[in-house]
């Protein structure tokens, strides 16, 4: 059995103080709901508030902290870099790995990604490695391609163990922020298409194992739909995330 995550990313948004009563909000109403319990469930704050999350997720079932970033280097004269051990000092345990935004607007590429994923995977921590494609490459016909290549140059250097310690999150880009929504088929035909990639490269047990989360602009009102799906193994979730409300109506998302 898949494990079923629904991740917060709250990207660059809340100060300190407005950080700290979010958690409690959250965290407050996690504690009394056996729902949630079963559910991985991750928030991936701003790295000056990662050692706060992680302090108060303590007595949460399956709540864990996570970064939303982490540097390709081990240790350095790398300034304004934070690394994956440091990281881990902080009891964090996953890394977002290629965001579309860092992607985009940092221009990582296939190296760079690969080599965040290995410092990761030395500390112990479990990347969250995202693919996705553009809205003109979806129109082009190519987003499997591009999707492939995503995978196949950062991933496929790992073992069939290493690969099943990951999680990966499938993020349409031209749904990200706009207000837009890949439908229920169009995320289940692209996990779908993940995991047989996973398949054919490290065999049943791995693509059987690997969570694969959905991450284009997931919300209270579509996760249901969306987490029905086979291929659909949860969320990353974006602006939603930052609402207690509707960050725990998606954990209750999941099909009985």
């Amino acid at each position: 059995m898949r494990n079923k995550i629904v991740a917060g990313n709250w990207k660059m948004n809340k100060l300190y103080s407005e950080a700290v009563e979010l958690v409690d909000e959250i965290t407050i109403q996690l504690k009394d709901d056996p729902k949630a319990d079963d559910i991985i469930k991750i928030i991936i704050p701003a790295f000056p508030y990662i050692r706060k999350v992680v302090r108060h997720s303590h007595g949460v079932k399956n709540l864990f902290t996570g970064a939303q970033n982490c540097a390709s280097e081990e240790s350095g004269a790398y300034t304004g870099e934070v690394s994956a051990a440091m990281i881990k000092s902080l009891e964090a345990n996953y890394v977002i790995v290629g965001h579309s935004e860092r992607r985009s607007y940092y221009k990582e590429n296939h190296l760079d990604l690969k080599k965040k994923v290995n410092a990761c995977l030395e500390q112990s921590l479990t990347p969250i490695f995202c693919v996705g494609e553009t809205k003109e490459i979806r129109q082009s016909n190519k987003h499997y391609e591009v999707v492939a290549e995503q995978i196949s140059e950062s991933l496929f250097h790992l073992s069939a163990a290493e690969f099943e310690k990951l999680v990966l999150a499938y993020e349409p880009v031209w749904a990200i922020g706009t207000g837009l929504t890949a439908t229920s088929a169009q995320a289940q035909e692209m996990h779908h298409f993940i995991r047989s990639m996973i398949e054919k490269n490290y065999g049943k047990d791995a693509a059987h194992k690997v969570s694969i989360l959905y991450g284009g602009s997931c919300n209270a009102k579509n996760a249901t739909e969306l987490f029905a799906c086979p291929d659909v193994d949860g969320g990353l979730i974006g602006g939603a995330s930052l609402v207690p409300k509707d960050f725990i109506t998606i954990i209750h998302s999941f099909p009985k």
